[in-house]
C-alpha cells in the first residue's frame, strides 16, 4: 500500500485503518476489542499487541506483511494465517494448463454426474480439500476438453459444468497462500458461465466471485457483480431460479455487513430468508446449500461483522447447526459462532465451538485464518481455556 511511512506502530495502525475506511469502533469490534482500545493503541497509550492480535488486525485491514504495521522485519501474514494444502501444486497445474487435453469429450449427462459427485465429496467429507484434490485435476481436464469438443446445446451445458468445477477449485484454493489462484478460479468460472449464456450459472459465478471481492475488501465491486447477476435471473421461473436469486440477496447482505451498512444488510438478508421460508424448512440447494439453515448461520455472520455482540451470540445460540447439510458449511458457521462469543470475551464458549467445528471438518478449521489466529491467541491463556486451545492449535498446525 502506497503511503508515507509513519514512525510509530500507533500511527501506522491509524493510517491503515483510515485507508480501508473503518472507524475505531468497527475495527475494534472485528477483533473483539473496543473503540477505546483501538484509540489507546493509535495514541501510544498501549504497547504493541502480541503476535496473534497483530495477525487479526492485519487480516481485517487487508495487510499482507506485518512489517507494514510493526516496522520490524518482514513476516508475511499468510505464512501464519493460511496453510497450504499438500496437493495444491497438482490442482494449480491443472488450473493453469494452457493446452486442451487430448481425447474424446465426456457426454454431458456423465460430466454432470461427475461434477455432482465431486461436490458431494466436498460437502460430506471432514477433510474436504484432501477429498476433492484427488479428483479436481482430472475433472478440470474432462470439463475443459468437453467444452472444446462439443457443439450447440451440449457445449453450453458443458460450459456450465466447467463453471461448477472452477467454483470447487476456488473453494479448494481459498485460505491458502496463493491468492492469484483464487482470482483465477473465480474469473474462469464467470467466463465459462457467461459463454454458456446460462443465467443460473452466472448467478452462481457471481456468488463465488463476490466472495473474492469481499475478501479483498472490495465490497462495492462484490455488490455490483451480484446486482448485475440478479437482473438476469427470473425468480418466478421455478424453484432453481428462485433459490439462485435468493442466494444473490444473501451475498449482498454479507457485503453490506462487511461495509457496516446495517439497514441494507438486513433488508437483503430478510429477502433471502423470506425466500428460504417459501422454499420450505427442509429445502437445501443440492450444492450451493441455500436454505433456511444457511440463512440462520449467515445471520450470525452479519451480526458479528456489524459488531452486534449480544445479537450475534443470541442468534448463534439459537441456530441449529445440525440442519446445515454440509460438514464444511457447518464448520464454517461454527467458526463464526465462536467469533460471536469472542466479541463478548466468552472464551470458554469460543474454544468449545472451535472444537465442534474441528470435529465437523479438520480442513475447514485448519485453513480458516480466524480459527488459526484465535487458537494461537487463546493458547496463551491459563487453565482449561489455554489447555483446550493448545490442543486445538496443535491439531490445526499452529504453534501456541
Amino acid at each position: 500500500m502506497a503511503m508515507t511511512e509513519p514512525s510509530t506502530f500507533g500511527a501506522r495502525l491509524r493510517a491503515h485503518r483510515e485507508h480501508v475506511g473503518k472507524t475505531r469502533a468497527v475495527l475494534g469490534g472485528l477483533v473483539g476489542r473496543s473503540a477505546d482500545w483501538v484509540k489507546a493503541l493509535e495514541t501510544g497509550r498501549l504497547l504493541t499487541p502480541r503476535l496473534p492480535m497483530l495477525l487479526r488486525l492485519a487480516e481485517v485491514l487487508d495487510i499482507t506483511d506485518l512489517a507494514e504495521l510493526t516496522g520490524d522485519q518482514s513476516l508475511p501474514v499468510a505464512s501464519v494465517t493460511r496453510a497450504g494444502h499438500p496437493a495444491v501444486d497438482s490442482v494449480a497445474a491443472a488450473m493453469q494448463r494452457s493446452t486442451v487435453p487430448a481425447g474424446d469429450p465426456i457426454p454431458v449427462a456423465v460430466l454432470r454426474g461427475l461434477v455432482d459427485q465431486a461436490w458431494s465429496l466436498w460437502h460430506r467429507s471432514s477433510a474436504e480439500r484432501t477429498a476433492v484434490a484427488a479428483v479436481l485435476p482430472g475433472l478440470l481436464d474432462d470439463a475443459r476438453r468437453s467444452t472444446r469438443r462439443l457443439d450447440g446445446a451440449d457445449r453450453r451445458v458443458a460450459l456450465a459444468e466447467l463453471a461448477r468445477v472452477y467454483h470447487l477449485a476456488q473453494l479448494y484454493v481459498a485460505y491458502q497462500p496463493y491468492p492469484e489462484l483464487v482470482w483465477l478460479a473465480a474469473d474462469r468460472a464467470m467466463n465459462a458461465a457467461q459463454e454458456a449464456d446460462d443465467p443460473d450459472a452466472i448467478a452462481a459465478a457471481a456468488w463465488y466471485y463476490a466472495h473474492v471481492y469481499r475478501s479483498a475488501n472490495q465490497v462495492d465491486a462484490a455488490d455490483l457483480v451480484l446486482a448485475d447477476a440478479e437482473q438476469l435471473v427470473d425468480k418466478e421461473a421455478g424453484v432453481e431460479q428462485y433459490a439462485r436469486w435468493a442466494q444473490l440477496q444473501l451475498g449482498r447482505a454479507l457485503g453490506h455487513a462487511k461495509a457496516g451498512r446495517d439497514g441494507q444488510a438486513w433488508r437483503a438478508w430478510d429477502a433471502a430468508d423470506a425466500a428460504a421460508d417459501r422454499l420450505g424448512a427442509h429445502y437445501a440447494h443440492p450444492w450451493l446449500m441455500f436454505g433456511t439453515a444457511a440463512c440462520a448461520g449467515y445471520a450470525v455472520t452479519l451480526e458479528t461483522d456489524l459488531c452486534h455482540a449480544g445479537e450475534a451470540v443470541r442468534r448463534a445460540d439459537s441456530t441449529n447447526y445440525g440442519a446445515i447439510p454440509s460438514r464444511t458449511r457447518r464448520a464454517g458457521h461454527l467458526i463464526d459462532a465462536a467469533r460471536a462469543h469472542l466479541l463478548r470475551r466468552e472464551e470458554v464458549a469460543a474454544v468449545h465451538l472451535l472444537g465442534r467445528a474441528l470435529r465437523e471438518s479438520v480442513d475447514t478449521v485448519r485453513h480458516n485464518p480466524y480459527s488459526r489466529t484465535a487458537a494461537l491467541e487463546l493458547s496463551s491463556r491459563s487453565g482449561t481455556v489455554g489447555e483446550d486451545a493448545r490442543e486445538l492449535a496443535l491439531a490445526i498446525g499452529v504453534e501456541g
